[in-house]
């Protein structure tokens, strides 16, 4: 009698090791596929954080323009030249006004004196260049605020791409609605809103489409020290 002997035909391994190495790059498809999509998620998340929170602290800082609790007249300061020239008093807490550009100024600490304290002074700047914004305090240096200086930083999250999209980043209206053009100068006063804009890609492309999320974010701020109730 024949022993019967149990196993495998060459055949048979092959094609097992066939179906195995085809489910092992499914697998490996999907989890990679997964990790690409969270990846992407998260860079969006992250540049919407970044950006939701720059347009908030602007919101409040320029809705504070013009602030005077004392109403203490001529404290205005020029800050064209980093305060080496009058201001122009009609101008009030907006002595800058342009698309890209916006000085405010505020008396905060209650002094009747306007840049004895920090953040008093405040101007944002956008480079339309390198693509980010700047925010500077008492005629200080810039520093990076949305989006950073230099795109090694980690805390570049965004580019600001207004300019790609022939978006101002600041415009501005009357107490009737109309929009003043800008650069604005000797309508600074009649000033009552201010429109932001913000349109930014994400600084890290999608994994899974090689693009870069784009996000528009927009508010209106009526800074509300700036009308000219009273004289001074």
């Amino acid at each position: 009698m024949k022993n019967k002997k149990n196993g495998f035909t060459l055949v048979e391994i092959l094609v097992a090791l066939g179906i195995g190495t085809m489910m092992m790059m499914a697998i490996y498809s999907a989890v990679n596929s997964a990790q690409k999509s969270s990846s992407g998620i998260e860079g969006k998340v992250i540049a919407q954080q970044d950006a939701r929170s720059a347009l908030e602290l602007m919101a409040m800082e320029i809705r504070m323009a013009s602030y005077n609790p004392n109403l203490t007249p001529n404290i205005w300061l020029s800050t064209a030249n980093c305060f080496s020239a009058a201001a122009n008093q009609n101008y009030r807490g907006i002595q800058e006004a342009t698309a890209s550009s916006l000085t405010i100024e505020m008396d905060i600490d209650d002094s009747s004196s306007v840049g004895d304290h920090e953040n008093e002074i405040i101007r944002y700047n956008y480079d339309t260049g390198n693509q980010y914004i700047t925010r500077s305090t008492n005629c200080g240096t810039a520093q990076p605020f949305l989006g950073a200086l230099n795109a090694s930083e980690a805390t570049k999250t965004v580019l600001v791409v207004n300019n790609e999209a022939a978006i101002p980043v600041f415009r501005y209206y009357d107490g009737s609605g109309a929009e003043i053009s800008a650069p604005v100068t000797t309508s600074i006063p009649d000033i009552r809103r201010v429109e932001i804009t913000l349109v930014l890609d994400a600084f890290y492309s999608n994994p899974s489409t090689g693009g870069r999320k784009r996000i528009i974010y927009t508010t209106s701020v009526i800074p509300r020290n700036h009308i000219p109730t009273y004289s001074y």
